[in-house]
């Protein structure tokens, strides 16, 4: 039995055990000695219940204590503004330190709430962190979010103070942020009672007298303050999911699940240790950013890079391989989307020379479905383990992942490979049964779940239930739909509301878009089942050509009909293929499908507020509503 199934079965059998041997890895002001409580499940499980500690202590303090303050933790790259600014644990301690001491002097204390509004700059891991020092709950918005969302979390959170800046930088264009935060504030029906500003020298902005502060200004005169104590049941902070219409659901992540599991996660899945330099390619934003760009990186001593930049564009599709070599990168992790604009751009990857990528031991890949067209890429290009990993917002670490730092296991295109120690993975059919292996269904974990995951919504258990807990009795549904393979592997084929009913047959569109993206010419694509009268539902396909590919659109629909009628079959009934200029995405890289398919069916959708480019959804629309 391998390193990998011991443990597996280890948690499974004693979840108990498991994870009380894991949280010592950590520095408690009051160790756990009750590890679970699902007394009030299914509404909430509450880990190591009785216990209190300090996210920011383990995160910052422990380590200068135990003698490395001297060692990197921050990385800071700004393409953007030409900037390289670097932090060793001690001085990023002081620098939390009195961002904390100017929190509190403007109110916020222990269980308070703080928007943190703001781009990609030291300030917005700096604001996290301070928060999580004075036991206050964080809310990051994505930088450049609409006036009405963003004053819709103020309001759901009741956020007491916004930090924020005067703009953010994009590779063409500035974005100011303080007259959207200002809308915000006068649509918002709990306005924030102050603010902290970044004033950024791309643009500055006006400040109003009495509610707004200089953040600079206001470090210099704080005093540096320690640690607050909280319980390991408290809030750490509330992340709103993409794309919400109405009341945003608040997603929920705790202080002592969420320190424990990700310093687990770390060394054991990452195989990132003290020392190690890792790079999580996400806007602190999202999930990624917040579990793998600031926490678990600094649990463990490792130090983290934050980039100011995108994959391409700035100034080139060269930009991660500089990074890499200049940082001594031993592991990246970013969207498939990213690898794909790369791949685009520079196919035969001629921009990786030059660039000493000696560092890098593995590129880790989530936040969509990887199809095996760019996994193949990359493992050609880069020659080092690519591995896909499947988790969500809601669960804050990897379902399933390679445990690369606790046993290497062998790859399968199109697989995430197996869960990680503490998720009962289990595929169910409508009426709530395990299907078996290679069966297609419903992609569920067994309660209960582990630590790091969410407990509940903010302030809506109802809600919770209702949503992740209620389909089947037992089981939190992940909403995803594929198949366990005889080995235990899961392949994650998307959203169950991808799933088409072609006359009568029940059909992936992850599976056709796996046989677009093979072709040579296809840089990206997406398929979408649209309204049929005779048959319910057909596909669509829209695909993206790489860079420098001389083919005509003619050509290229009709090799990819023929390709899915090779390898899905006549059933699929696939047999339209529109080639464009480029695919609607959210900010984290989603492909907006079901807003496409809303379209295509005749209805007028809402413009998610999370959209990249709404010019390049615009642009679709024709596309999209054109009849066959």
């Amino acid at each position: 039995m391998g390193a990998y199934q011991r443990e597996y079965e280890r948690a499974a059998n004693d979840p108990e055990k498991f994870w009380a041997a894991a949280a010592q890895t950590l520095d408690w002001t009051r160790p756990p000695r009750r590890i679970l409580d699902v007394s009030a499940e299914p509404t909430v499980t509450h880990w190591f219940p009785d216990a209190e500690l300090n996210t920011c202590a383990n995160a910052l303090d422990r380590h200068v204590a135990a003698g490395r303050g001297g060692e990197l933790a921050l990385i800071y790259d700004s393409p953007v503004t030409g900037t390289v600014r670097r932090f060793t644990f001690a001085e990023l301690t002081d620098e939390v330190a009195r961002a904390a001491g100017a929190l509190a002097a403007l109110g916020v204390g222990r269980g308070d709430r703080v928007i943190i509004y703001l781009p990609m700059i030291p300030a917005a891991v700096v604001s996290m962190l301070a928060c999580a020092r004075l036991g206050a709950v964080h809310s990051v918005v994505f930088g450049g979010f609409a006036a009405a969302e963003l004053a819709a979390r103020m309001d759901d959170a009741q956020a007491l103070v916004v930090v924020s800046a005067s703009c953010g930088i994009e590779p063409a264009r500035l974005v100011p942020y303080k007259p959207i935060l200002d809308e915000a504030i006068t649509l918002a029906a709990h306005a924030p009672t102050a603010t902290l500003i970044v004033q950024r020298d791309q643009q500055r902005c006006s400040m109003i007298t009495g509610r707004d502060h200089d953040w600079d200004a206001a470090l210099a005169a704080a005093a540096p303050l320690p640690p607050v104590p909280v319980a390991a049941t408290d809030p750490l902070y509330i992340l709103y999911t993409s794309g919400t219409t109405g009341r945003p659901k608040g997603i929920v992540r705790d202080n002592g699940g969420h320190a424990v599991a990700l310093a687990w996660s770390m060394g054991n899945v990452f195989g990132i240790r003290a020392g190690d330099v890792m790079w999580a390619a996400s806007d602190v934003g999202w999930a990624v950013g917040h579990s793998y760009a600031v926490y678990a990186l600094l649990l463990a001593g490792a130090a983290t890079v934050l980039y100011e930049g995108k994959p391409v564009g700035t100034p080139d599709a060269g930009a991660f391989w500089r990074v890499v070599a200049e940082h001594g990168v031993n592991v990246l992790f970013t969207a498939p989307t990213a690898i794909r604009a790369i791949k685009k751009e520079d196919p035969a990857g001629a921009l990786l020379r030059g660039h000493d990528r000696s560092s890098l031991r593995a590129l880790f890949l989530a936040g969509e479905r990887l199809d095996p067209a760019t996994y193949d890429w990359a493992v050609a290009t880069l020659g080092i383990p690519v591995i896909d990993n499947y988790w969500q917002t809601e669960t804050g670490w990897p379902i399933c992942a390679n445990p690369i730092g606790l046993e290497p296991l062998p790859t399968r295109a199109g697989s995430p490979t197996v869960p990680m120690p503490g998720y009962h993975v289990r595929v169910l059919d409508p009426a709530g049964q395990p299907v078996p292996a290679g069966t297609e269904g419903a992609i569920c974990l067994r309660l209960p779940l582990p630590p790091g995951t969410l407990p509940t919504l903010w302030e809506d258990d109802d809600r919770f239930v209702a949503s992740y807990l209620s389909a089947f009795d037992g089981y939190y549904l992940t909403g995803d739909g594929g198949y366990l393979d005889d080995d235990g592997y899961l392949f994650v084929l998307g959203r169950t509301d991808d799933v088409i009913n072609v006359a009568g047959h029940r059909l992936s569109t992850g599976s056709m878009e796996a046989v677009l993206a093979a072709h040579p010419a296809v840089a990206e694509c997406a398929v979408v089942g649209v309204a049929d009268a005779l048959k319910g539902q057909v596909p669509r396909g829209l695909v993206v050509v790489k860079t420098g590919v001389e083919i005509g659109p003619d050509t290229l629909a009709a090799e990819l009909v023929a390709r899915v009628r090779a390898e899905i079959g006549p059933v699929a009934a696939f047999q339209r293929v529109d080639v464009v200029a480029a695919l609607p995405k959210t900010r984290s890289g989603k492909i907006l499908r079901r807003t496409m398919r809303e379209i295509a069916d005749g209805r007028s959708p809402a413009v998610p507020p999370t959209i990249e480019d709404a010019t390049v959804l615009d642009a679709l629309r024709p596309v999209l509503t054109a009849t066959p």
